[in-house]
């Protein structure tokens, strides 16, 4: 290429027909004059293949918020190891291809620049390679960012947030306009098609007020799934970013947790697993040790587990929502450790996992 990148990569993958790939270098000189180099191969073509790989390389003195971090240079034998994890990866992919996978995203994950976009390119990757990815999230740090500048403090009981009528309102104006359509964002930069809901959208989920809403305010449980609209979504191949925030019967909004929707959005779909991502490692024998992690547990040993006590505090509320998301139906749910950069594909592509799966 003719021009120096120094910024960030990207790459789609698309089904379209054209056979090339086009590498584009954009950079600007200190007269903010812009520069675009194209060049076109035709990649070597086997019996079936039908699919375009673009690749875009776009640089400029300032990054933006969507640009990943940049890639480390690879020497010929970290390419070598990568061709052939991605040939060990081949029976995974066979094994949920055409899959349903829902993803609870929250946490830590959501807070670093680099594991943002490690659970971007996951998502991106499992959907080129036929999985059906579903994206569930919250975004508790961004509210609290929103409710401080606003001089209105946040309040919790037993780790639900305290949701008052004007709490509610920011609630669902940082979740549905700016988190949600953050995620939307950057998953289409990546080179998928997202598509950005609420529970709200398409009767998606209807709500009800939490036993305990004399204490809490507006936060909800789900009534009721209507998968309809996520399911054309799903079908056309494009991968539904929801937010959770939903309506009762009467259109009064409510805050939901997002592990809840993420379970019954799971059940509602049949899908195949639901994974949260955490911040801790999973669910472990000892809390005080985190190498007492368990890698596989049923229902009967992980409710064993919360009568003895070894199962507490914020474990309590996602350890439930697998169990009642398994009893619906979803064939394993995981809880993984977000902290860990592409703990995502750890989770399905291998077998040791990445943290600890739940089976009916």
């Amino acid at each position: 290429m003719g021009a120096t990148a120094t910024g960030k990569s990207l790459h789609f993958c698309s089904s379209q027909d054209p056979l090339s790939f086009l590498s584009l270098t954009k950079t600007k000189s200190k007269a903010e004059t812009l520069n675009l180099n194209f060049r076109f191969s035709k990649p070597p073509l086997t019996p079936n293949s039908r699919r375009l790989r673009l690749s875009i390389r776009a640089s400029s003195p300032s990054s933006t918020a969507l640009n990943d971090p940049p890639l480390p240079s690879l020497t010929n034998s970290d390419l070598q190891l990568r061709v052939r994890i991605l040939s060990e990866s081949l029976p995974y992919i066979q094994k949920f291809r055409g899959k349903t996978i829902v993803v609870k995203y929250g946490g830590a994950a959501m807070k670093s620049a680099e594991l943002k976009a490690s659970v971007v390119r996951d998502l991106v990757l499992l959907s080129c390679v036929g999985l059906r990815p579903v994206l569930v999230h919250g975004g508790g740090p961004e509210i609290n960012v929103l409710l401080n500048q606003l001089n209105i403090p946040a309040q919790f009981r037993d780790g639900l947030r305290v949701t008052d009528a004007r709490t509610m309102e920011v609630v669902s104006m940082v979740l549905v306009g700016k988190v949600n359509k953050d995620l939307v964002s950057r998953i289409n930069y990546a080179g998928a098609t997202a598509v950005g809901l609420s529970g709200m959208d398409g009767r998606l989920l209807v709500a009800r007020p939490s036993p305990n809403a004399a204490q809490l305010g507006f936060v909800g449980e789900v009534a009721r799934v209507d998968p309809t609209v996520l399911q054309t979504i799903v079908d056309n191949g494009s991968i539904p970013v929801i937010a959770s925030v939903a309506a009762d019967e009467y259109g009064q909004p409510y805050n939901i947790n997002a592990d809840t929707v993420a379970g019954e959005v799971a059940a509602a779909l049949g899908a195949e697993k639901l994974i949260l991502l955490t911040d801790v490692a999973g669910i472990l024998r000892n809390r005080e040790d985190p190498g007492s992690l368990v890698k596989e547990i049923d229902i009967k040993g992980v409710k064993k587990m919360m009568e003895e006590g070894k199962v507490g505090g914020g474990m309590i509320p996602k350890v439930n929502c697998c169990i009642r998301s398994l009893a619906q139906g979803v064939t394993t749910a995981s809880i993984i450790d977000g902290r860990v950069e592409h703990s995502l594909l750890h989770e399905i592509m291998t077998d040791e996992g990445a943290g600890t799966m739940i089976t009916g």
